[in-house]
């Protein structure tokens, strides 16, 4: 077969009209197997080629040596004992050759909070399922997407705990770049600490403060979950997950976060959409550690033949990746059609290629070549790993001669079956150490032999092990229920006498809080007060957060208290934390004008003031809140429980309703609202719980009454709140629309809807009744 030329095009025009770039004329030939071949199908070789044009048979070992020695400057760490990044190197490899003992044994354990992912039910992006770890010396760090903290532990005993508390989830591990840290925050910032937690700068991602309701909670408009990478002084990262809103690609300088390139047009790009032929403008959402592919090689041993600078791959969530020029940030291409039904976060480069979703694809093009399978990939010098739920197989790279169909002969590089060790759960991660591959499944993490895949020890753990990292003879693994476990060999003074494995947890004081009788007199009259304890309340202006504790105590919301002074913040953030209510219930923001808070609208059902219990009439309480109370019976109380006063809003003026499938009982297909116009933003977004039948169905519309909307599940309805995204209540119906979950189908338009609402509650046909 005739090698394919794949010809890389940087520009988003090109890209979307696939012509031939004006100004590139080199191109990479990656020949497919033929399949007719004998000694491709005798030595089993999967189908990924890369034609040797740069190596000669007499010099490959020189030039392996050589390929394997630039990729140093891009793997930071990866030749040392550190685990300075997710996954040991910007490229993502997993791979670090420091050794790992014979045997090992569990030396501590640390138990934080279990995680909060933002998108629980999405196999594509468990990015945030565990805390993963990265290591410096004997220095473990970790951050929580629950509390919204950044850990710091012993390596050898585990002791430690928070160092830094930001504005917003920590869905990421920090990347280690000399003696800082940098950090990505759903706050919309990228932090730059000392191994002390002390700020040394901040970089915002977005062009503005403006937060909204994003996977329950309330973090910027443009988080930051392009999750760093670092090359020399250099960092990347993206902010933004929304096209709509714009997405902002970054290189930083890792010494003073100045902005050595900035990309802020890749998400307004016009370009084909998954439906084939639809075109429409979108582009690249991040979400996901960013990963640096390498044309030089890595772990490789070949090149290739496109002279360009490495390149910066943006992991966009569900979908497969975008590139961009690591020396400039020009776009260069991103196949969402070509590939919708492929993709998610993890992507690991590889030399010339990267893997994604099973499938190596050519760096330089973007082009997927053959599918090795689904399931967690590593890759070491000479070779690759991949896991699944039952097994662990190795491949390494050969070299054969390929003839194509007019018997021509090249020599090309392919991925050949080493060995299968069976019977192995790695579902969730692997990594190498040295001569030792690690696999982590579900509740077991096992160790492997690399050269023959003999099962050296398996080692049982709470929970899903999804991160895993490796230094200085220490293994540490993170599952998905908020735990760390650290095994290394035996210390002890004989072998006789194990070291006892030492058990952790976050320090709390329950007592945090002297429960001030004034306060909780007030917190029992506003919780007696509630028509629900569902939602979200603001505290504005909350002092200490007693307030806003004695509440969450009180209810099932979740409370965001503001204040002022940064004394006040930082001593509500404190005690919080030590309650362990902090970012799961209560979270603590830092506002420099309380009229000017940059919250959304209209998504607060409860109002409170902790400053008020002492000071009802206080000036900050006039003005900055009623923007954010929700319409529809939202509630203010300000003033301690004697002299309490309730401001509760009504419906949203000049705002409709639609009861209906065709918005009322008349059929109108014309709203009765006058507030929306155009162009209209985000309110908040979340993942629900619920199966809905395919859109080809043609399944009855969601519907709207008095802040309140209706969505029919194949067996349920759902009904939350239409201004925060809080689920209120739900029923099960089953099958009540299975008959709506096929391909094609008339649907509503041929048998009409199934259900509406009105003033009394909602009204459904099911079957004969």
């Amino acid at each position: 077969m005739a090698a394919e030329t794949l010809v890389c095009h940087p520009c988003p025009a090109v890209v979307a009209s696939r012509r031939p770039h004006p100004c590139r004329g080199k191109s990479m030939n990656v020949a497919k197997p033929d399949r007719s071949c004998r000694q491709t199908r005798r030595s089993n070789i999967f189908r990924i080629w890369h034609q040797k044009t740069r190596l000669s048979s007499i010099a490959s070992p020189l030039v392996i040596t050589a390929i394997l020695t630039a990729f140093s400057q891009f793997s930071a760490g990866a030749a040392d004992a550190d685990w300075p990044t997710f996954r040991g190197d910007a490229a993502r490899t997993g791979f670090v050759d420091t050794p790992l003992p014979d045997a090992v044994a569990l030396r501590w354990s640390y138990d934080a909070s279990p995680p909060t992912p933002a998108w629980p039910r999405s196999g594509r992006m468990p990015f945030d399922r565990a805390y993963h770890s990265v290591i410096k010396g004997d220095q473990v760090f970790f951050a929580s997407s629950t509390d919204h903290s950044l850990y710091r532990l012993n390596l050898k005993t585990g002791e430690g705990g928070v160092i830094h508390t930001t504005d917003g989830p920590l869905r990421f591990a920090p990347t280690i770049w000399k003696d800082r840290l940098l950090l990505p925050s759903d706050d919309g910032f990228l932090y730059c600490l000392s191994f002390d937690g002390e700020v040394i700068w901040k970089h915002r991602g977005g062009p503005g403060e403006a937060r909204r309701l994003g996977n329950e909670q309330l973090i910027s408009k443009w988080p930051a979950r392009g999750a760093p990478a670092v090359v020399g002084d250099t960092v990347y990262y993206a902010a933004g997950i929304w096209p709509s809103d714009e997405i902002f690609v970054y290189a930083l300088d890792c010494a003073t976060g100045a902005v050595r390139w900035v990309n802020d047009d890749s998400g307004g790009i016009e370009m084909p959409q998954p439906h084939g032929g639809a075109d429409a403008e979108s582009g690249v959402s991040a979400q996901g550690y960013l990963v640096v592919s390498s044309p030089d090689g890595t772990n490789v041993p070949f090149a290739s033949d496109e002279e360009s600078s490495p390149r910066l791959l943006v992991p966009t969530g569900r979908a497969v990746p975008a590139s961009f020029d690591l020396g400039d940030g020009k776009f260069q291409y991103f196949h969402l059609q070509a590939y919708g039904q492929k993709g998610g976060f993890a992507t690991m480069a590889v030399g010339p290629m990267f893997f994604n979703s099973g499938i190596a694809f050519d760096a330089a093009s973007g082009k997927a070549g053959e599918t090795i399978g689904a399931g967690p990939f590593a890759a070491f010098p000479g070779g690759l790993v991949r896991g699944t739920e039952k097994q662990v197989a190795a491949y390494r790279w050969v070299e054969q001669n390929k003839a194509d169909r007019r018997g021509k002969t090249s020599q090309v590089w392919g991925l050949e079956p080493a060995w299968t060790s069976e019977d192995v759960d790695c579902a969730t991660t692997v990594i190498v150490a040295g001569d030792t591959i690690v696999a982590g499944g579900d509740g077991v993490i096992t160790l492997l032999d690399r050269t023959s895949g003999a099962v050296k020890q398996r080692l049982k753990v709470n929970g899903a092990v999804y991160g895993l990292s490796a230094s200085d003879g220490h293994l540490i693994a993170s599952t998905d229920s908020g735990q760390l476990f650290c095994f290394s060999g035996n210390v002890a003074p004989s072998a006789s006498q194990p070291i006892a494995a030492k058990h952790h947890q976050r320090s709390s004081n329950p007592n945090a809080y002297a429960d001030n009788p004034v306060i909780v007199a007030a917190a029992d009259k506003i919780a007696a007060g509630l028509a629900s304890k569902l939602g979200y309340c603001l505290d504005f202006g909350c002092g200490d957060g007693e307030l806003a504790y004695q509440i969450a105590k009180r209810t099932e919301m979740k409370i965001y208290a503001i204040d002022d002074d940064a004394d006040r913040v930082q001593t509500a953030r404190q005690k919080l934390l030590s309650t362990g209510l902090y970012g799961s219930r209560v979270t603590v923001h830092l506002v420099q004008d309380l009229q000017k808070s940059q919250y959304p609208n209209y998504f607060a059902n409860l109002i409170v003031s902790g400053r008020s219990l002492a000071d009802p009439d206080a000036d900050f309480l006039a003005t900055g809140w009623q923007a954010c109370q929700r319409p529809y019976g939202g509630v203010a109380m300000f003033g301690p429980a004697d002299k309490m006063r309730v401001v509760e809003r009504g419906p949203l003026e000049k705002a409709g309703q639609w009861t209906h499938q065709y918005m009322s009982a008349a059929n109108q297909l014309c709203s009765t609202d006058e507030m929306v116009q155009g162009p209209l933003g985000m309110l908040w977004y979340r993942d629900v719980d619920v199966d809905l039948p395919q859109r080809h169905g043609r399944g009855p519309a969601p519907l709207f009454y008095d802040g309140l909307l209706y969505h029919e599940g194949i067996n349920e309805i759902v009904c939350v709140d239409a201004y925060n995204g809080t689920e209120v209540w739900r029923y099960s119906l089953p099958g009540i629309l299975k008959a709506f979950d096929g391909d094609e189908l008339m649907g509503v338009s041929g048998t009409g809807s199934n259900y509406c609402v009105g003033d009394t509650g909602v009204y459904i046909r099911l079957e004969d009744h």
